[in-house]
């Protein structure tokens, strides 16, 4: 993610649209030559969806970076992934186009949430998020542990989380611009 942001002053979008709008493929495809992928990333069609009689032929080509460990593995269909980012206004992936980390994320960088190991599990090629919102329920955040999830900070750090994190903290971490501070529960 942060070279990715180096490169082209911004995060990746969480979706790549078509020129008509539709979502075709995920941040995850975006990612792929900063990840030591570019000959993966050169084959897909970046015009197509994800699941387009050429695109869905490199769902078998999953990059580790995305697989779960291999006790999880065994309970997930193939190429699926549970590496997840939030979308909704105030998240790291708010809107269309990506944001750039120095000017669109106020809040502490080391309190607020990049990437998430929790949610459903999803073709890695999808784009299919985790969706926030302030005013509904959190999604799901089942993770690959039974007592924790873990999280990639726009810092960089990981580190897991309790799924007994107050509902308050999570969603402050959530967001990138809500100037909360933290309960000591995050720590």
């Amino acid at each position: 993610m942060h070279a990715h942001q180096d490169v082209h002053g911004r995060l990746p979008a969480a979706v790549v649209y078509g020129a008509d709008g539709r979502p075709l493929l995920s941040w995850r495809v975006t990612l792929l030559p900063f990840i030591e992928q570019r000959e993966l990333y050169e084959q897909f069609r970046l015009d197509e969806p994800w699941d387009s009689p050429h695109n869905i032929k490199l769902l078998s080509r999953m990059p580790a970076a995305y697989e779960p460990p291999p006790s999880m593995a065994r309970r997930m269909p193939a190429y699926h992934t549970i590496i997840h980012v939030f979308v909704g206004k105030g998240t790291a992936f708010e809107g269309p186009d990506g944001l750039n980390m120095k000017k669109d994320f106020p809040d502490d960088y080391s309190s607020t949430i990049l990437l998430i190991e929790a949610g459903k599990p999803v073709p890695w090629t999808k784009p299919e998020e985790l969706a926030y919102d302030a005013q509904a329920p959190l999604p799901e955040l089942q993770g690959v542990y039974k007592d924790v999830f873990r999280v990639a900070f726009v810092d960089g750090h990981v580190r897991g989380i309790s799924n007994k994190v107050s509902e308050a903290t999570l969603r402050g971490a959530i967001t990138r611009n809500g100037g909360e501070t933290l309960g000591r529960d995050l720590d």
